[in-house]
């Protein structure tokens, strides 16, 4: 059987990944196109592939991997983040993620589970006093400063207490306040490598020990020339970890908070496996024994996941859906898209956790969930963020019923993240 030169395609142009219009377009052009379809991008005077079969996305993500770096839209991170693990590509990708993959094995993961618990403490109270008042808590903006204060104790340690006292301020506060990510806010954050190169060269000169991220990185050693990596490169990395485990963890957090307020059942059996635990400080294994916890929120990454939209460019030609695919072709992933297939979710727009358990789970496509992506490109951090985010839910919902503060409709903003456009608010309630 022959294959066809060219997929099917809209008429017009659209910059996919360029507005909150580009998710209502994958809907538009998956129900009119399927799994395999091109969209000429205006911009750029090229055509763009998308990809909805989870076969064609195992192929680009995994099997046929180096035949494909970071596609569209990287080069706009790249001023953000430099050339960390993120946007760097081939050998120096290579080096720096096999220098940072033993920092985030799961015996050194669980050594964080008391910092877990103290900073989930520490909103918990902030919780009770609004219950208390009967006023709400603006649900985002608390989750969003809960894991920027995890990732950066995680990462600077006792450093980031000194830095308050010095200056009288979180300096990294701006990653949580400032929302729009744009070049005024890239400039901001670049800003922050002399904070964080001061307190590099501090750690060298006094040879301090520390247990955090930054102390694991500059320890880490090239394998093959047993050379640490360089200030430039250690603050990159400090730099892609703060946003990547920031960003994503606090946007899943709200939408967890915001399906379970809208499913009391579900909330209900949450409430019911936390109060059979009775220890405070989960270690790693005891939050993943939390299974119907884990099943939730990996129903709400199933349902909106922060990366919502991957991008990667073809280096030779190949061949996609049944598609040659030219040398050079940016193809688009979009995972928002892939958790909602028809075809391998039965009521894709239904929340139910139960269907990430028995034989729902056994017998799906392996690669029709892949909120944390997949292949050797998968995110570094997924078991440090899925413990973060067990431990806040089991603190949470042990003293707590959380309600939305008002009926207004929920719409998504589809920018590098997928999160609700406005502010989450919610009604705090003493179990």
């Amino acid at each position: 059987m022959q294959t066809a030169a060219i997929p099917p395609g809209p008429t017009e142009g659209f910059d996919l990944g360029g507005s909150d219009e580009s998710l209502i377009k994958l809907r538009e052009y998956f129900e009119q196109f399927g799994n395999t379809y091109r969209v000429f991008a205006p911009s750029r005077g090229v055509y763009n592939y998308v990809i909805n079969h989870p076969d064609d996305i195992k192929r680009v993500l995994l099997s046929n991997h180096r035949n494909y770096i970071k596609g569209e839209g990287i080069d706009r991170v790249k001023i953000l983040l430099g050339t960390g693990i993120m946007t760097s590509e081939g050998d120096f990708w290579r080096r720096q993620r096999r220098m940072m993959q033993p920092s985030f094995h799961r015996r050194v993961i669980d050594q964080f589970s008391a910092l877990l618990h103290e900073i989930n403490e520490h909103y918990a109270e902030r919780w009770s006093a609004a219950a208390a008042r009967g006023q709400p808590i603006n649900l985002t903006e608390e989750v969003s400063e809960l894991t920027l204060e995890i990732v950066l104790r995680s990462i600077f340690g006792a450093d980031l207490a000194r830095l308050k006292r010095q200056s009288g301020v979180n300096p990294f506060h701006v990653v949580a306040k400032e929302q729009n990510r744009d070049l005024k806010f890239a400039f901001r954050f670049r800003s922050l490598t002399k904070v964080a190169a001061e307190i590099i060269e501090t750690r060298r000169r006094e040879q301090t020990e520390h247990f955090d991220f930054l102390s694991m990185l500059m320890a880490s050693r090239d394998r093959e020339t047993d050379e640490p990596m360089s200030n430039r490169e250690l603050i990159d990395e400090l730099l892609t970890l703060i946003v990547a485990g920031h960003e994503t963890t606090a946007a899943a957090l709200t939408w967890t908070w915001y399906l379970l307020s809208q499913h009391r059942v579900v909330a209900q059996q949450i409430e019911e496996e936390t109060d059979r635990y009775s220890a405070q400080t989960l270690s790693l294994g005891a939050a993943e024994s939390l299974k119907y916890t884990h099943q939730v929120i990996q129903e709400a990454l199933r349902l909106y996941p922060p990366g919502w939209l991957l991008t990667r460019r073809s280096l030779e030609a190949d061949e996609l859906g049944g598609f040659p695919i030219a040398a050079r072709t940016d193809v688009f992933i979009s995972p928002y898209m892939l958790h909602r297939h028809p075809d391998f979710w039965s009521q894709p727009e239904d929340f139910k956790p139960e269907r990430f358990a028995g034989d729902d789970a056994a017998e799906r496509h392996r690669f029709a969930y892949i909120p944390f992506a997949v292949g050797p490109r998968h995110c570094i951090g997924e078991n440090i963020a899925m413990f973060e985010m067990l431990v806040h839910v089991h603190s949470m919902a042990r003293r707590f019923r959380l309600t939305r503060a008002d009926n207004e409709p929920i719409e998504l903003e589809a920018h590098i993240n997928l999160r609700p456009r406005s502010n989450l608010m919610m009604m705090v309630n003493k179990r």
